[in-house]
C-alpha cells in the first residue's frame, strides 16, 4: 500500500465555520468553507472524506491536540482497519470525533415513544465552555447503536468529542459521518504530532496522511465521565481539572486513572489510555519527578556515573573510525541548564535529521559526551522544552521521537510540577513511557 502525504495549508475560517457564531446554536452546524482562496484544501479534503466513506483504510488528519487516524465510526469493517493499521489492543476503547451537535444526536438515539434522547445536563456547562476543543465526554451507548461495535470495546458508554480544528471539523462535515479516531501512532509509541511522525509510524498501512501543520496543544484530550458521583476524570489532557471545577456540577470532580498502565485488568478500559502501556520511543526513559531534589539541576550522582560510564566501541563508523556507542538524550523543562550536568565538549546545535523536522516548540543541541580523564565516549543530544508548561506539552512527544530518531540509548527527562491544569498530562504521558522513575 502507497502512503500519500497531502498538504491541506488553509486553516481556520478558510476551511469552514459554526453557521451561528454565537448564542444557544453556537455548536449546531459547521459549515464547510466555498471562499476561493481554500478551494485546493476543500478538494482535498473532499477526497479524502469520499475515501473514509467508501474504503475500509483509515485517513491520518491533524486534531488541535495529536494527528488522529480516522475511520468511519459506523462500520466495523472501517473500524478495524484502525486497530490493524496501528496494532491496537482491541479492548481499548476508541473516541468518536462530531463535527457539530447536529451529528451527535444522531448518535443518541431516542426513547421508546420515540423522542430523541437529551445530552446528559450535567454535560451543558462543559460543552459551552470546551466545545470545540480538547475534552471527550462519555455518553450512554444507544439501543440500538448506529456505533460499530468495536468502537465502543463492549461497553455501555461511549467517548465522544469535537475538536477545535477547522481542518477536523470539515474533514467530518465531508465524509458525513462521525469518526473514531485514536492518535495516529503505531501502538504504544509516541502520540504524532506532525505529519512526518505518522509517516514514519505508518507508511505502507495507510492511503492518505492530510499534513495540516504541527498540533498546538500536544496531548490527547481529556475525557470525562460525568454519568457518576462524583463525576470523575478518565485521562488527564488539554483541560486540567481545575477548569473542570469551575463549572457548575463539577466541583467535585475527582481524579480515576493511574500514572502507569493498568496491564493484568481483565475489563476493558473505560477510556483510551488507561490500561495499556503508551507513548514509549525505543529508548530507555528515566523521569525524574520534580519532587526529586538531588536532580534539583540535572542527574542525581548516580545517573551521572551510568550515563558517562566507559563504554565498550562497537562497530565502524565513517571512514573506518570508530563509533562510539553511547549516546543519551537529555529533555529539560523547568529546572536543569544544559546536558544536565553531565561533561561535552564541542556544544553545538544539532543538524536537522533527514525527516523533516518542525522545531517550532524546541532547540536540538550536540555535544560530545567525554569522560572522567577526557576520552571521547559518545555523543550527548540535548532538547530544551523551556518552562512554559502549554509549550512543554505542545513539544514533548515530537522531543521524545527526536532523540528516538538521533538513535538515543536513554533519555533523561526532567519532569514538572501540578496536578490540576495540562502539566498532569504530561507527567501522565511520561510515566506510562517511563522505564524507571526517580523521586
Amino acid at each position: 500500500m502507497q502512503t500519500r502525504v497531502i498538504k491541506v495549508p488553509a486553516r481556520g475560517s478558510e476551511l469552514g465555520h459554526f453557521r451561528d457564531s454565537q448564542g444557544p446554536n453556537r455548536l449546531e452546524e459547521w459549515c464547510v468553507s466555498d471562499a476561493p482562496a481554500s478551494r485546493d484544501s476543500i478538494a482535498a479534503l473532499t477526497e479524502a472524506g469520499a475515501h473514509l466513506r467508501d474504503k475500509d483504510t483509515p485517513v491520518a488528519f491533524p486534531t488541535e491536540t495529536v494527528y488522529g487516524l480516522g475511520a468511519d465510526a459506523t462500520r466495523s469493517a472501517a473500524v478495524k482497519g484502525i486497530y490493524a493499521a496501528k496494532g491496537r489492543p482491541s479492548d481499548n476503547p476508541l473516541i468518536v470525533h462530531v463535527c457539530d451537535l447536529r451529528m451527535l444526536r444522531q448518535l443518541l438515539g431516542t426513547t421508546p415513544d420515540g423522542q430523541a434522547n437529551p445530552l446528559p445536563e450535567r454535560y451543558a456547562a462543559l460543552i459551552e465552555r470546551f466545545w470545540p476543543g480538547p475534552l471527550t465526554i462519555l455518553l450512554p451507548n444507544a439501543q440500538p447503536s448506529r456505533l460499530a461495535p468495536e468502537v465502543t470495546a463492549g461497553l455501555g458508554t461511549f467517548g465522544v468529542r469535537m475538536p477545535s480544528a477547522a481542518l477536523a471539523l470539515s474533514l467530518i462535515q465531508l465524509a458525513g459521518v462521525p469518526l473514531a479516531a485514536p492518535s495516529a501512532n503505531a501502538s504504544t509509541k509516541p502520540s504524532p504530532t506532525a505529519a512526518h511522525h505518522v509517516r514514519t509510524d505508518l507508511d505502507g498501512r495507510i492511503e492518505h496522511i492530510l499534513d495540516g501543520g504541527p498540533s498546538q496543544v500536544g496531548v490527547e484530550s481529556t475525557v470525562v465521565d460525568g454519568l457518576c458521583e462524583p463525576p470523575v476524570v478518565l485521562r488527564p489532557g488539554g483541560v486540567g481539572i481545575d477548569a473542570l471545577r469551575a463549572c457548575p456540577g463539577w466541583e467535585h470532580v475527582v481524579k480515576a486513572y493511574q500514572d502507569h498502565s493498568e496491564e493484568g485488568s481483565k475489563a476493558a478500559p473505560r477510556a483510551p489510555g488507561m490500561k495499556y502501556k503508551h507513548y514509549s520511543p525505543r529508548a530507555r526513559v528515566v523521569l525524574y519527578e520534580a519532587s526529586c531534589q538531588a536532580a534539583a539541576d540535572g542527574l542525581a550522582a548516580a545517573d551521572l556515573e551510568e550515563a558517562a560510564a566507559q563504554v565498550v566501541e562497537n562497530g565502524q563508523g565513517v571512514n573506518g573510525a570508530a563509533r562510539p556507542t553511547r549516546t543519551v538524550g537529555i529533555i529539560r523543562t523547568q529546572r536543569w541548564k544544559a546536558a544536565a550536568g553531565l561533561h561535552v565538549q564541542n556544544w553545538r546545535e544539532a543538524a536537522p535529521v533527514a525527516m523533516e523536522i518542525d522545531k517550532s516548540a524546541y532547540e536540538v543541541y550536540r555535544g560530545d559526551l567525554v569522560g572522567a580523564s577526557g576520552q571521547l565516549i559518545g555523543e550527548l543530544f540535548d532538547v530544551n522544552l523551556g518552562k512554559d508548561t502549554s509549550g512543554i506539552a505542545q513539544g514533548l512527544f515530537a522531543a521524545l521521537r527526536e532523540l528516538d530518531s538521533r538513535g538515543a540509548d536513554t533519555i533523561f527527562v526532567d519532569g514538572i510540577d501540578g496536578e490540576l491544569d495540562i502539566a498532569a498530562a504530561v507527567m501522565n504521558r511520561l510515566r506510562k513511557a517511563a522505564s524507571e522513575l526517580r523521586s
